[in-house]
């Protein structure tokens, strides 16, 4: 969790080395005016508005810093490297209609694309869906482009095959019960769903990829979400933690059947550090949780 003056947490820190997290961050934090960090309750419109800034005023810092790794057609599901060509944690797509959830550039709704399905992508913010109309120009690859609140999904009931998530909307939204309700309402029975999120013991830790970061700060059980601010003290980023019994029951009070809690160990020889992830935290305890899950 971050500490004052830190980063957000999530795949959208993952910053190549050489890059300090400070610059990463630095031009959407003037533009949105940030001058601070703050804990407390954040209802829905104030978060959705508040990240919906965000990510506008980020996309480009952020595909700039994360295209490479990212790719403009792969299926990354966490930073340490697990990608669905051998995970398979959705399946055998062919054929099947496929909506991602938070796909900002949409590299992996191309992926899936790619391999057969029919992938629709949605997310929040019309900056990072600029990015994925750049990305399906380039690669020809002409993926459905939706902006919308993960919380209010614009598609008919039972329409979808599979439902995915790669560090997508989900800390950034009040009510994680809303979202997979949303979700089972638009997936078919038996459905897969599958997302990753930052793990959620990386709470409890500040974020920092180097031995400060080994050092318990904040409590787990602490559910307040965390805010960037202005100097009005209005949210200009907010960022939700839940404990991972949290997911199980929302998963469960939803209709979702958990089959794999997938907890991705540190890549031998993998040293790159991005953000909070580091081949040191890596080491010692997981970053990433992946819940594959199916609609009963």
């Amino acid at each position: 969790m971050p500490e004052p003056a830190a980063v957000p947490t999530g795949l959208a820190d993952e910053v190549p080395a050489t890059v300090p997290d400070g610059d990463r961050h630095e031009h959407a934090e003037q533009q949105l005016g940030t001058t601070g960090v703050a804990y407390r309750a954040v209802g829905g419109a104030e978060a959705a508005a508040a990240n919906l800034a965000w990510w506008d005023a980020d996309a480009d810092d952020y595909q700039a810093a994360h295209g490479d790794f990212l790719g403009d057609a792969d299926f990354v599901w966490c930073p340490e490297g697990v990608r669905e060509a051998e995970a398979r944690l959705l399946g055998d797509v062919r054929g099947k209609r496929v909506l991602e959830v938070g796909c900002g550039q949409a590299a992996c709704s191309r992926w899936l694309a790619s391999a057969g399905a029919a992938a629709v992508a949605t997310d929040l913010s019309a900056g990072m869906l600029r990015h994925a109309r750049e990305g399906n120009e380039r690669t020809g690859v002409a993926v459905p482009l939706v902006q919308a609140n993960a919380e209010v999904l614009p598609f008919a009931s039972g329409s979808f095959d599979a439902a995915c998530s790669a560090f997508g909307a989900l800390p950034f939204v009040p009510s994680i019960e809303t979202v997979f309700a949303e979700v089972r309402r638009v997936l078919r029975p038996g459905s897969p769903w599958v997302f990753s999120v930052t793990h959620p013991m990386r709470w409890i830790f500040p974020d920092d990829p180097g031995p400060q970061g080994l050092t318990v700060t904040q409590p787990y059980f602490d559910r307040t979400p965390y805010l960037e601010v202005d100097e009005a003290g209005e949210a200009t980023y907010v960022e939700y933690h839940r404990t991972l019994g949290d997911y199980v029951r929302a998963l469960a009070g939803t209709g979702f059947t958990l089959e794999d809690l997938v907890e991705p160990e540190w890549p031998a020889g993998h040293t790159r550090t991005w953000g909070q992830w580091s081949p040191l935290r890596g080491k010692l305890f997981p970053g990433t949780a992946i819940f594959r899950t199916r609609l009963a």
